[in-house]
């Protein structure tokens, strides 16, 4: 069936946040701050479920994808200036990180710094998360999800941001148009990312 790419709805966060939870399983960073295996995906989904409902609907940047069932893919973008998340929507997440973190919810805190302390500033559309759902992976789910905000940042001519999380998927987005710009490396033993950036392409 093809593919329906669209701006996400209240009502596909949960099973958003299900996809996003089974994308990111097996993802570095998600393993550091996550290490209980039997409980990532479930912990995962909560955080996913909770900062898309708290923080990224709002901004008007939430794309899912599905072909016909549930959500099989998603990105959380945050339109330029509004990727930092105010006093409040950190205030109303703390129940649900509580639930997701627990006792690793300072090693949750401290990632979060760190990618804010890396963040470019000039003004840009953030693409925060992006994932699908292994079910579905190799069929273009991603594409579907990524391709109308960059086309949305060419005709405004404004710049994307990313980090990579896996440096298997930096060729993957540098076919879309991003370059590396930088690298975090997180503390404690913990994994790289990899700053990427994305001037507004031409035709």
């Amino acid at each position: 069936m093809a593919i329906d790419s669209r701006p996400a709805l209240k009502s596909d966060i949960p099973s958003l946040a299900k996809a996003l939870g089974r994308a990111f399983y097996d993802d570095p960073v998600s393993m550091w701050l996550l290490p209980d295996d039997d409980a990532r995906t479930e912990q995962l989904a909560t955080f996913f479920g909770t900062s898309t409902r708290v923080h990224h609907l709002a901004g008007g940047g939430v794309e899912v994808a599905d072909d016909g069932a549930a959500v099989g893919a998603a990105a959380l973008w945050d339109p330029p200036n509004q990727w930092k998340q105010s006093f409040w929507s950190q205030l109303r997440m703390v129940p649900s990180l509580f639930r997701s973190f627990g006792f690793r919810l300072g090693q949750g805190r401290m990632l979060s710094d760190l990618l804010d302390a890396n963040h470019p500033e000039e003004p840009h559309w953030y693409l925060a998360v992006i994932g699908s759902d292994p079910s579905v992976r190799g069929r273009g789910f991603g594409q579907a999800v990524m391709q109308p905000r960059l086309d949305r940042c060419d005709a405004e001519l404004c710049p994307a941001y990313l980090e990579s999380s896996k440096f298997e998927n930096v060729p993957y987005y540098e076919r879309f148009g991003f370059r590396v710009i930088g690298e975090i490396n997180l503390p404690n033993g913990g994994p790289t990312l990899w700053k990427m950036w994305r001037e507004p392409q031409h035709p």
